[in-house]
């Protein structure tokens, strides 16, 4: 009779339970593979370009309708609104030049160009409402579209408006002077000729703050006289000191990007990069690394490697990155990761700290360059840390024997930081191949001894 038949299990036949678990991961994922990224499509940056576009045809349509010669209302509003036919004409033109400036706002992520554009795009909904023509039409439409991103982007958009006190006091003077002007001239009315209503007023001061003076409106006693003098001198004072308040930090910004410095506008623009605090000896490797893959800003102290980095063509802040403040007009709240790679180690460990403090969601990479400082780039926030050296020094070791296998090298590095949980798991694979062993032999025995 033929004896018991025995299963015979090789130990190299057993089922690798993290290559199942690998496969599994890969084939039966359950994460959600999204197809369109719609957030790239209705994102700050994305709005800012729409409302360029709506500014962009607005100019268009309000050149088109100024041209006409006779002009058609026949939208539902044509017989509502005052003063439509002024309003279809100028409009179009006027809104253009009104949301040009709060498109540079937007592109600051300034609040009060955020108010400033939410007001005006339903102003400029009502004009092809007004004339209803066809070539109006795509404004409307652009309008419609452009105002729910504006409200869903609306947290994107949170910077205060920055002045300085010369700069506030600047353009509080040029005010005071506009109001002293309408409302003394006004008062002054019967000394002037041909000034009868405050629209005179206003129009009497705009062309004598600009120095036009077209001759219309004049003084006729020695009261006006003076008064328009008045103006005149004060005007000028005012519009000067404006003009150099405003001017001069535009200049200081261009001079700052010739020495290897991004502009405010060329921060606030930045979505989901990387920042990289510091230039160490291993940041031009990992800058070739993240080329075209990601928007990478570095943040450096040192002017000289700021400015050969900026030469290149490589985003660079030339600050503190251990400053919470520098770290925010890098835009760590919009970073998608950082990388904090320098050749100090206890200043890495600041940089962390403040990034923490910035943003405690952002994923930080961290690169210790003694491997005894691990752990506490990792206390202190750090999500992952590497050791140039150690892995270096790991790959010409394997790499002298003959074993240049990469993949084994950073999970042997992984498994370092395990300690008693990997004798563990190396003391099962043990009692498995012994029990494996034991079933071989059992197998070649003879049943009938």
């Amino acid at each position: 009779m033929p004896g018991p038949r025995y299963r015979v299990t090789v130990s190299g036949d057993v089922p690798d339970a993290g290559t199942d678990s690998a496969l599994e991961e890969v084939f039966y994922t359950t994460d959600r593979v999204r197809f369109v990224y719609w957030r790239g499509f209705s994102g700050a940056k994305s709005t800012v370009l729409l409302i360029g576009v709506v500014t962009l045809l607005s100019f268009v349509t309000g050149l088109s309708n100024l041209s006409r010669e006779g002009l058609v209302l026949g939208g539902p509003l044509s017989g509502v609104l005052p003063a439509s036919v002024a309003f279809v004409r100028f409009g179009g033109v006027l809104f253009a030049f009104v949301l040009g400036i709060l498109t540079v706002g937007l592109q600051r992520r300034k609040r009060l160009a955020w108010y400033g554009t939410v007001v005006v795009l339903p102003l400029l909904g009502l004009l092809p409402l007004t004339t209803l023509a066809t070539t109006d039409i795509p404004l409307l439409l652009l309008v419609l579209l452009a105002l729910p991103l504006l409200v869903r982007n609306r947290g994107r958009f949170d910077r205060s408006l920055d002045l300085s006190p010369l700069q506030i006091a600047s353009l509080s003077s040029i005010a005071g002077v506009g109001l002293y002007g309408v409302v003394g001239s006004y008062a002054l009315r019967e000394d002037f000729g041909g000034l009868g209503s405050w629209a005179d007023a206003v129009y009497y001061v705009i062309v004598t703050f600009s120095t036009v003076g077209y001759g219309d409106i004049t003084p006729t006693s020695p009261t006006a006289k003076w008064f328009s003098l008045s103006i005149i001198v004060f005007g000028s004072a005012a519009f000067t000191a404006a003009l150099g308040s405003l001017v001069v930090p535009a200049i200081e910004s261009r001079m700052a990007a010739a020495f290897g410095n991004m502009t405010a506008s060329e921060l606030t623009l930045l979505e989901d990069h990387v920042l990289v605090l510091g230039y160490g000896d291993i940041t031009e490797s990992l800058l070739e690394e993240l080329d075209g893959e990601v928007d990478v800003v570095v943040v450096t102290t040192d002017a000289d490697v700021a400015s050969d980095l900026r030469e290149e063509g490589v985003s660079v802040l030339t600050d503190d990155p251990t400053d919470e403040e520098a770290l925010r007009d890098a835009g760590i709240e919009r970073a998608s990761g950082v990388v904090v790679a320098t050749r100090d180690d206890a200043r890495d460990v600041l940089s962390i700290l403040a990034v923490r403090k910035a943003n405690p969601e952002v994923r930080v990479v961290a690169a210790a360059n003694h491997g005894k400082h691990v752990d506490k780039l990792r206390q202190v926030g750090a999500d992952e840390v590497i050791s140039p050296m150690v892995i270096g020094g790991r790959l010409l070791g394997r790499s002298i024997l003959g074993e240049p296998a990469t993949g084994s090298l950073f999970g042997s590095i992984g498994d370092e930081d395990e300690g008693a949980g990997d004798d563990e798991v190396a003391g099962d694979d043990d009692g498995e191949e012994a029990r494996s062993d034991e079933t071989e032999t059992g197998a070649g025995s003879d049943p009938a001894a």
